[in-house]
């Protein structure tokens, strides 16, 4: 059974970052070549995608249009499951990936209207075919870890698991530390604080009279330089999203033509505007700005941290009781100054996934060493902060084992038995799913050989 469409498509690529755009008027005839459920597999879409791999420098192993075709089966094979499991993706968070790859678009091209002429779409066309891919990225991430979630090895089967290994097989770990930290800011001058605010009753005044446009001056003016770009505007957003001052008052908000009053957070003070709100989400505008830290400040701050420092070196403090009295650092505070890395849950880091200045100063410390004081960038609040560092563990570069690496090795076998439970899952969703291949595209040797029954 074949069904036949005109349309006239081509791929443009940028960064790794695809999307389908308009090409010549002529039509071009498409083709339905496989059917999985009640979702058909166009020839076009394998085109894309082999186009795709071509331009990235992707390796296909084996017939591109075998591959492809599969790979694209196996996605519907998940969205299907998804839906009868009512598994969908948070909204929020699809706009917010899509919103990043906007910019990103727009930076790499110069302007939202070259963007648009490049992709011979309107932004809204272009941001409506990143929503569906996003979205469907996000649910079938869900869907398999859904099916994974039961895949918990004890640790008698993760010892009998590494003991299996061959010796080449097991990786070598590179250098990894644990680092405590104790940090604060440099004291605001009230003077400072005021200048801050007396600005943001003036954009308020402007606003409000008329004279100016908010969603101008955030452009101009906020210093959250993301929501700028946007006018100020954060997109829709549940409240839990928000840090809680903000979200108090965000969440407060009736009228779309009205200012907030100032709020202070941990990253400066704002001014918010109602844009729309949907429920228990809302969509609102805000210009942030941050008081100015004199070097003087900074000197104080680095004065304070030098005696703090003195004191646990003479044993008169731990440096434990230390980070629980002086340091503002709310990420660790309460772990001991103890530094979690965001990108495992896990408290080692490699060098390269810590603040530079940070990696700077421990590289060559001992276990049990505290540093010199020394100013870094906050990644979170984007302000600068006074610290020191102690040194709690350096693992040197060795081959994995389970007294030192045992999480890792835990996560190699979690990953292995998933990608054997997934592979064992879509052989049996083949037999109960309806598949029809066009008999050109049939003659394949398939990774899953269920599809044609």
């Amino acid at each position: 059974m074949k069904k036949f469409l005109f349309v006239s498509a081509l791929v443009l690529t940028i960064g790794g970052q695809w999307l389908t755009v308009n090409a010549q008027s002529n039509g071009v005839i498409d083709e339905v070549v496989w059917i999985v459920g009640d979702e058909a597999i166009l020839r076009s879409e394998i085109e894309e995608e082999r186009l795709r791999a071509q331009y990235e420098g992707t390796p296909i192993q084996g017939d591109p249009y075998c591959v492809i075709p599969e790979q694209l089966a196996v996605q519907k094979l998940f969205l299907h499951q998804a839906e009868l499991d009512s598994i969908e993706a948070n909204e929020s968070s699809v706009s917010h990936q899509v919103d990043m790859r906007l910019n990103y678009y727009i930076n790499q091209i110069g302007s939202k209207e070259k963007m648009e002429e490049y992709f011979r779409k309107t932004s809204s066309e272009i941001r409506e075919e990143m929503m569906t891919t996003v979205r469907n990225q996000m649910i079938i991430q869900q869907m398999q870890a859904k099916l994974t979630q039961h895949i918990k090895p004890t640790p008698a089967e993760i010892r009998r698991y590494y003991n299996s290994l061959p010796a080449d097989s097991i990786p070598m770990m590179p250098a990894q530390v644990e680092v405590q930290i104790l940090s604060f800011e440099p004291t605001v001058p009230i003077e400072e604080t005021e200048r801050i605010k007396q600005r943001l009753r003036e954009f308020t005044e402007r606003v409000q009279s008329g004279s100016a446009d908010f969603s101008m001056l955030a452009r101009l003016y906020s210093e959250d330089t993301e929501s700028a770009k946007r006018g100020g505007e954060l997109g829709f957003v549940g409240k839990g999203q928000l840090v809680s001052e903000f979200a108090d008052v965000a969440f407060n908000l009736n009228d779309p033509k009205k200012v907030s009053r100032i709020v202070q957070t941990e990253y400066g003070y704002h001014i918010i505007q109602l844009i729309e709100k949907k429920g228990e989400r809302i969509n609102c505008r805000h210009i942030l700005l941050r008081p100015r830290i004199s070097a003087s400040d900074k000197v104080k701050a680095i004065e304070r941290l030098d005696s703090i420092s003195k004191e646990i070196k003479a044993n008169n403090i731990q440096f434990e009781q230390a980070v629980l009295r002086f340091s503002e650092d709310k990420n660790t505070v309460m772990n001991a100054g103890l530094m979690i890395n965001p990108n495992t849950g896990g408290s080692r880091f490699e060098y390269q996934d810590l603040a530079p200045e940070i990696a700077k100063q421990i590289y060559s410390m001992q276990e049990g060493e505290i540093s010199q004081p020394f100013v870094m960038m906050d990644p979170q609040k984007n302000r600068e902060v006074c610290a020191i560092v102690r040194l709690k563990k350096k693992t040197d570069v060795h081959r994995a084992n389970l007294t030192d690496d045992f999480q890792t090795i835990k996560s190699m076998l979690e990953q292995q038995l998933s990608r054997e439970y997934i592979h064992d899952w879509i052989l049996k969703k083949q037999k109960s799913t309806y598949v029809q291949i066009d008999p050109e595209w049939s003659n394949c040797d398939f990774e899953f050989p269920n599809w044609i029954h």
